[in-house]
């Protein structure tokens, strides 16, 4: 029952696909207008998007730029044959040269930006070389060094990180461990990661649903904690600890009043990713939860509001809407398996879960 209602929620049409990857492949390449999180230390470091990150300058800032290359691998995999497909490799292959690459490296490590895109961007940026190397693509082994260079700087951060970060934006925590954990292929960082969600979170309760969202939220702060849980918890221990944390799923979908201003036009991404999250959540229930239809039904009504907003007709504000909506139709955060052991002690005992899912980690 859970599968069918969950499938009747979400579908990939190759027309809506042919859209999603049009708005990504008018931006992957667009280097004005952009917006820049750069600190500079010397006259050397006031140069042009293109220079300072030669893969990743378009779509308005980096890591649009980043979630845009992904979902132009990620509609390539699954519709090979469409008619866009041939555009989305030719504009992968432009920006995932090994030159390309080695220079994104420098910047990342450059002084002064320990946290340059972390953790969004960053997470991104996994999401985005976990699907070259699930569809065994030969540009994984360019964009490995960036990837490398991206888990080292999460592995050194996530033990010092005494408090999770609960916003509504970028700085989110949960929202970044959920997309690292489903596309990392490093066993000993997807422990690291499971034991600081436990950490986190295992203790929380009454998330306060009915604040949300903040005027500018494109994720939603419980949501997305329960949306990780259901990573790291069976789904019988997922299922006792989502009543403690959320008794009350009562949610109803954002109003955009702007959408031409960047700021608020955030709450049509939030429609987007709180579709997905609701799913996700649902899916790590066991089979006969009865939450499942509560949490389909607000899946549903979330996707139809946060899908007509993806037009393209706002480029500042929209910009990033496509790989929103194409995360969410794809069921890329639905994985296969889940655990079916759950973390029994907080990080501090080394005790976590055993991963069932395969190393490929396929979403298909």
């Amino acid at each position: 029952m859970k599968a069918l209602l969950l499938a009747a929620t979400l579908s990939l049409d190759p027309h809506a696909a042919e859209r999603f990857a049009s708005l990504a492949l008018a931006c992957v390449h667009k280097e004005y207008p952009n917006k820049i999180a750069h600190v500079l230390q010397s006259d050397k470091d006031a140069q042009p998007p293109r220079v300072l990150t030669p893969a990743f300058y378009g779509c308005y800032d980096w890591h649009s730029s980043v979630h845009g290359h992904w979902l132009l691998a990620r509609l390539a995999r699954l519709s090979p044959d469409a008619p866009f497909a041939a555009k989305a490799r030719a504009a992968l292959e432009k920006s995932i040269t090994a030159e390309n690459i080695a220079a994104e490296v420098v910047y990342l490590n450059g002084a002064g930006r320990a946290s340059f895109e972390r953790p969004y961007g960053l997470a991104w940026l996994l999401q985005l070389a976990g699907e070259l190397r699930e569809a065994n693509d030969p540009l994984y082994a360019t964009i490995k060094p960036l990837e490398d260079a991206a888990v080292e700087r999460l592995r050194t951060w996530l033990p010092k990180l005494s408090h999770p970060v609960r916003s509504g934006e970028h700085s989110q925590t949960a929202f970044a461990l959920g997309l690292m954990l489903d596309s990392t292929a490093d066993d000993a960082f997807r422990k690291l990661m499971r034991e600081r969600a436990v950490a986190f979170y295992s203790k929380d309760r009454n998330c306060p649903l009915a604040y949300e969202p903040s005027g500018e939220d494109f994720l939603s702060p419980c949501l997305a904690e329960a949306d990780v849980m259901r990573r790291v918890l069976a789904p019988n221990d997922f299922a006792r600890w989502l009543t403690g944390f959320m008794p009350n799923m009562t949610l109803t979908p954002a109003i955009v009043t702007d959408p031409t201003d960047p700021k608020l036009a955030h709450l049509d991404g939030l429609n987007l990713s709180r579709a997905w999250m609701l799913d996700g959540i649902a899916s790590g229930l066991p089979a006969n939860d009865p939450r499942v239809v509560t949490l389909a039904a607000a899946s549903k009504a979330h996707a139809t509001a946060g899908l007509a907003s993806v037009t393209g007709e706002h480029y500042e504000g929209g910009h990033w809407l496509g790989s929103f909506a194409t995360y969410l139709v794809t069921r890329r955060g639905v994985a296969g398996p889940r655990p079916t052991s759950s973390p029994s002690a907080p990080a501090t005992s080394g005790r976590t879960g055993r991963d069932r899912r395969p190393k490929s980690l396929r979403h298909r």
